[in-house]
């Protein structure tokens, strides 16, 4: 059996209109991962599903003030609800259960659902709360034999495993094993008989002919010569009448290595924690609730503990909800089986939920890495083909008073034009919005050409303006649907554009920055002088070039970027050299500091310059080739375009 849906009512942050719940969330087989940005609600989810189901580590949960729904304005509200329906039992399950199950019978099976309502309300200043199952308006109380079979593990964040696997009384780990069923509701157990032949020998050490046997008899003469003559003094030392639960509390789990991290101590905690799901015999819930998984884990470990999680338990029939905040586990875990939690809302990412197609599951299998795992954690997108957006986005954003980073605003650089298997992600199935605006940057890869006049033979250049428009609308379009917005480059690429902008004398100095620095030795430095030379060798070009409008001007300055078969492997190169620039030029900039200098500082601890910043977003956002950029930097930022 598995939880397949949770519905709340004014919990925490999710209210309830018109009777509508304020969240509601569908669970599926195996690993259930909820993602999100900070307050989205994931941390609600488990506390909703501790409430109604308790946990095996018998911790007091309780409904607590903060749970019941407040407005902005205005008081809280003084009930709460949560229900939560249990399905795909077992016949092995369902027996447990038979009396409150509800049947449904479907091809030839009989499928059982268990319905579970809790309720917390406030009276008189004192909270109460309640558990039926069954009808929403006429269901039963349940019994402890089945609360008990409901209960989940529970992991919490920050975990002090160090003190959960400690010996003592009501330890962790004498939970953990008196649940196994190699030790639950035993009465003789190995152990037992193992402790039991040990006291016996213990006893034995005093009796026999040993140092033992010499103290026992020195308490029995001091004895008898307190005793009257006539009373026994025949003292013994018995051992104490070991239960099994007091051998268990007496254990402690220790990892195999001296002085372990908080990490190791971790595996060991969740390795202990997860008997309880591999071999439950008993035909309760297998149910793990694990927040944060990620908690003091370097990246690979949380690799191999995810992978485990989802292959190992996957066969097992054990269902588990985690928390993360991980991009590393968002880019391991299967898209299906993630939950992206956003504006109250838990939304699905399996097949048949989003825009994606088969073929686009298995491909970000294969290649949606941790640096685009980002993209579930903000509260924008600007989805990029390339290095030279990646890299020159945020400074154009900083610029136009949208730091990235201030917003919430991820770059994914898909590395290609497969646009559409990520942003799809964002798109859903029945048409709805998750309410993340992503802006699809992209090329019209419409390049201009020379042709020879027939007449005079002479070359003619062709802007191609009309056609680039043409292709700017269509992918406009193609990429454009709910949230996902596509902006177009009005002429053939990213860099022909800025190169026909008000950017264009920077672009070309950075041009030749970026060829210097290609040809230079590693360890060799741009200097003053060769920055001199970059630009003296820009400045008479432009001047040769004056002849030439600004499109065919813009061709040539691109041209100096590119290969003899029209690659460049200077893209990313020359982007690093016009966001230098571009720092340098809006910064206060020290005096007797060098313009060498600005490869090697970093220019973000220097002071802006207000007036130079302003005057120049002003030229970017009237600039008709910069302008798509500008659009779609304020689309990610929710501005509305």
């Amino acid at each position: 059996m598995i939880i397949s849906e949770l519905k709340v009512y004014n919990f925490r942050q999710f209210q309830s209109v018109d009777g509508a719940p304020g969240l509601k969330i569908t669970f599926h087989k195996g690993l259930n991962a909820l993602i999100g940005e900070n307050d989205s609600g994931k941390t609600a989810v488990i506390d909703a599903l501790k409430l109604v189901l308790l946990t095996q580590s018998n911790e007091y949960i309780r409904p607590l003030d903060e749970d019941f729904y407040k407005p902005i304005v205005g008081e809280a509200c003084s009930e709460f609800k949560i229900d939560c329906t249990i399905s795909e039992f077992t016949q092995n399950e369902a027996k447990n259960f038979i009396e409150y199950l509800s049947f449904n019978k479907a091809e030839n099976e009989i499928e059982y659902t268990l319905e579970l309502h809790y309720r917390a309300w406030k009276e008189n200043h004192k909270i109460y709360q309640e558990l039926r199952v069954g009808d929403i308006d006429d269901g039963i109380s349940i019994d402890g034999k089945v609360r008990e079979l409901l209960k989940a593990v529970y992991l919490k964040p920050l975990r002090d495993a160090e003190r959960e696997m400690s010996s003592g009384r009501g330890s962790r780990i004498s939970q953990i094993l008196l649940n196994h069923p190699v030790f639950k509701d035993k009465k003789e157990h190995t152990i037992l008989d193992i402790f039991q032949i040990a006291n016996k020998q213990i006893e034995d050490y005093f009796i026999g002919d040993s140092d033992g046997n010499r103290i026992l008899q020195t308490i029995r003469d001091n004895l008898a010569s307190f005793n009257d003559k006539n009373q026994a003094s025949n003292a013994e030392l018995k051992t104490s009448d070991i239960q099994l639960k007091a051998i268990l509390e007496s254990l402690s789990l220790n990892a195999p290595e001296i002085n372990p991290g908080l990490g190791e101590l971790n595996l060991l905690f969740i390795a202990a924690e997860l008997l309880l799901l591999k071999d439950d015999t008993d035909g309760g819930l297998k149910l793990a609730l694990i927040e944060e998984l990620e908690a003091h884990l370097h990246p690979q470990a949380q690799l191999r503990l995810i992978s485990y999680l989802q292959n190992e338990y996957n066969e097992n029939n054990v269902q588990i909800i985690i928390s993360t905040h991980s991009p590393i586990l968002a880019s391991k875990i299967n898209l299906k089986n993630l939950i992206l939690m956003k504006n109250a809302t838990g939304y699905d990412l399996a097949e048949g939920q989003t825009g994606l197609q088969k073929g686009d599951y298995l491909f970000l299998q294969r290649f949606l890495d941790s640096t685009k795992a980002n993209l579930f954690f903000s509260k924008g997108i600007i989805m990029v083909e390339g290095d030279a957006e990646n890299i020159l986005i945020p400074v154009l954003a900083d610029i136009l008073g949208y730091p990235l980073e201030k917003y919430g605003i991820s770059i994914v650089n898909v590395g290609s034009t497969a646009f559409l298997r990520y942003s799809r992600i964002m798109v859903r199935k029945d048409g709805g919005d998750i309410g993340i605006p992503v802006s699809v940057v992209t090329d019209c890869d419409v390049k201009p050409v020379y042709n020879t006049n027939p007449a005079s033979h002479d070359k003619e250049f062709n802007e191609k303006a009309t056609e680039s428009l043409q292709a700017q609308e269509e992918k406009n379009i193609k990429y454009t649907t709910g949230s996902v917005h596509g902006f177009t480059s009005p002429r053939w690429t990213l860099e022909y554009c800025i190169a026909m902008s008000c950017l264009s004398d920077d672009f070309h100095k950075a041009v030749h920055y970026g060829k210097k620095i290609l040809n230079a030795q590693e360890y060799i430095s741009l200097t003053d002088a060769k920055i001199d030379e970059a630009n003296r060798a820009a400045e008479a070009e432009a001047q040769e070039w004056n002849k030439f409008s600004s499109a065919e001007s813009a061709y040539h300055i691109y041209s100096l970027m590119l290969n003899s078969d029209g690659k460049s492997g200077l893209k990313a190169i020359v982007a690093q050299c016009l966001a230098s620039i571009l720092r340098w030029k809006t910064s206060i900039i020290p005096n007797g500091l060098t313009q060498e200098k600005m490869f090697d500082l970093d220019l973000y601890r220097f002071n802006t310059d207000e007036d130079k910043k302003a005057a120049l977003k002003s030229k970017i956002e009237s600039d008709s080739f910069l302008r798509y950029i500008a659009n779609a930097i304020k689309y990610a930022a929710g501005e509305t375009i």
